[in-house]
C-alpha cells in the first residue's frame, strides 16, 4: 500500500484480506464450539463471539469507505487492530472457574 501512496484499490484489497481473515477466525471458532459442544468450557467462554462479528462488520464498512476516502478505511483497520490488542479473558476466566470447581 505504501508504494501506491494508499490509493483506493490497494486499501480495498487489504481490507478484503483482513475481512477474509476475520471470517476464517469466526468459522474456526464455530467449528471448535461444534466439536466441543455449546456447553463446554470453550463454548461458554466464546459465546456469541461479538468481537469477531463486529470486526468483520467494521472491515466491510471500511472496504465500502475506501471507495470514497482511503484514510477512513485505514483508521477503521487500525481501530479493529487496537480492539484486538485488548486481551479477551473469557476463556481464561472459564478455565480458572473450572479448576476451582474440581
Amino acid at each position: 500500500m505504501g508504494e501506491n501512496h494508499f490509493t483506493k484499490w490497494p486499501v480495498i484489497l487489504y481490507g478484503i484480506t483482513l475481512c477474509m481473515s476475520g471470517i476464517a477466525y469466526y468459522i474456526l471458532a464455530q467449528a471448535l464450539i461444534k466439536l466441543h459442544g455449546k456447553n463446554s468450557t470453550l463454548g461458554i467462554a466464546i459465546g456469541k463471539d461479538r468481537k469477531g462479528i463486529i470486526s468483520v462488520v467494521i472491515y466491510i464498512i471500511a472496504i465500502a469507505a475506501a471507495f470514497y476516502n482511503s484514510s477512513i478505511s485505514l483508521f477503521l483497520y487500525a481501530f479493529v487492530a487496537a480492539m484486538w490488542l485488548i486481551p479477551d479473558r473469557r476463556i481464561e476466566k472459564k478455565i480458572i472457574q473450572e479448576d476451582r470447581k474440581e
